[in-house]
């Protein structure tokens, strides 16, 4: 049964017009009244018509991109190739060979903008929209018609905010939704986010998951891209292990992240694999530290594990990122590297062959892999059999490892 804005109304105990009002936005309304509402929306579900525009088409020509933080060059380089895809660019430059590209969406051209929630029961989309040739795009929207407005979503990492964008995506009547990284894994959250895609889904929506598992139990994506974290991890820590490292210590990501736990598990198969037990300290704890995927984690967590276990001669780090902070920290402790200990990372982006020494790393397509998000989420290319991608890991040994002095 349709949810109405009387029904709405009736919920909040005010009129139909006051509802009305705290949706559109348009005139001031008391915040008491103003959260009541919002509360009876999310609680009824309810979802606007949408853009006069929109009202005879099942979906509009918004795609919302959702991403943790589109700062981390991670995020921005699928966004943006997602986003070139979406927006019908002509012309677009591919990132260099072996190099993954730089581009953060909505400063990369084309028809882009970027969103920001500001909580949980946010009534309408905030959004500032940016185009380099608003003139060109406008020649490119005439002679195809096909473009979409790529909106970009930028959650912070916070569950609540990703089921805001949903919600306020589905109100828009998006025609396509392409969430970005790994997933939460929460059980609340999980039931909550297959009962919200199953809506996107049911309305028109096409939803993607780029550098995401498929969601257990649900079969709203049309295709789910995942990365074979596991198995980069894996390569990562089998090549440290053909070096002679034995002490290796680990600067894991969010312990509640999909990607934190696969490439955990890899690191831990190869060492299982090759007979070597898992690091441990003095009282016996794992040297395994979790922490968010920023540099400051990673140095914080390396002078923790070299604190703890100064004979190590290694350090895997979550991602590039974290493992510029572990860089920074070996050299504190006045070791060398790859001298005294060496230093890995993960998604091979564009800093890592810069960095110095040249950072040993795994390698992602994160590009390739946004590219073909935007594809799938424009309905341009096929999904692949049984709705889902393994997107392969590639080893990338550079100059921060080596063999160890005393192996």
């Amino acid at each position: 049964m349709t949810v109405t804005l009387s029904d709405v109304a009736a919920r909040a105990r005010v009129s139909p017009a006051t509802v009305s009002r705290v949706l559109n936005g348009n005139y001031p309304v008391a915040a008491a009244t103003r959260e009541r509402v919002l509360r009876a929306v999310d609680e009824l579900d309810y979802v606007l018509n949408g853009p006069a525009s929109s009202l005879a088409a099942a979906t509009s020509d918004l795609v919302g991109i959702l991403v943790n933080d589109i700062a981390d060059p991670f995020f921005g380089i699928m966004a943006g190739a997602a986003q070139t895809e979406i927006g019908g660019q002509e012309g677009a430059v591919a990132p260099e060979s072996g190099r993954q590209g730089s581009a953060a969406a909505g400063t990369a051209g084309g028809t882009a903008g970027t969103a920001s929630a500001t909580g949980g029961t946010a009534g309408s989309m905030a959004g500032t929209v940016g185009a380099t040739s608003p003139v060109g795009a406008a020649r490119a929207a005439g002679r195809t018609g096909s473009e979409k407005l790529a909106v970009v979503c930028n959650t912070g990492g916070s569950p609540e905010r990703e089921l805001t964008y949903l919600t306020l995506l589905q109100r828009q009547r998006a025609a396509a939704v392409v969430l970005t990284g790994g997933a939460l894994e929460d059980p609340g959250h999980i039931e909550a986010m297959t009962t919200k895609l199953a809506k996107l889904a049911d309305a028109g929506t096409r939803v993607v998951l780029c550098g995401r598992p498929p969601l257990p139990g649900s079969d709203a994506a049309v295709a789910a891209l995942a990365f074979d974290n596991r198995g980069g991890a894996r390569r990562l820590t089998e090549h440290l292990l053909a070096l002679g490292h034995r002490r290796i210590g680990y600067v894991a990501g969010p312990a509640e992240r999909t990607t934190t736990r696969h490439r955990l598990e890899g690191h831990r198969e190869a060492l299982a694999a090759a007979g070597v037990p898992e690091a441990r300290d003095a009282q016996g704890r794992p040297l395994t530290v979790h922490g968010p995927y920023t540099r400051d984690a990673g140095y914080t967590a390396t002078l923790e594990l070299l604190s703890r276990a100064p004979e190590l001669t290694a350090v895997v780090a979550a991602n590039d990122t974290v493992a510029l902070g572990a860089c920074a920290a070996v050299r504190e402790r006045g070791l060398r590297i790859p001298a005294d200990v060496s230093v890995a990372g993960f998604d091979d982006l564009p800093f890592s062959v810069d960095a110095v020494p040249a950072l040993t790393t795994v390698r992602l397509p994160l590009h390739e892999a946004g590219a073909r998000a935007g594809r799938l989420a424009m309905g341009t290319e096929a999904p692949p059999p049984g709705g889902v991608a393994t997107i392969g890991a590639e080893l990338k040994a550079r100059e921060s490892t080596a063999a160890p002095r005393h192996a």
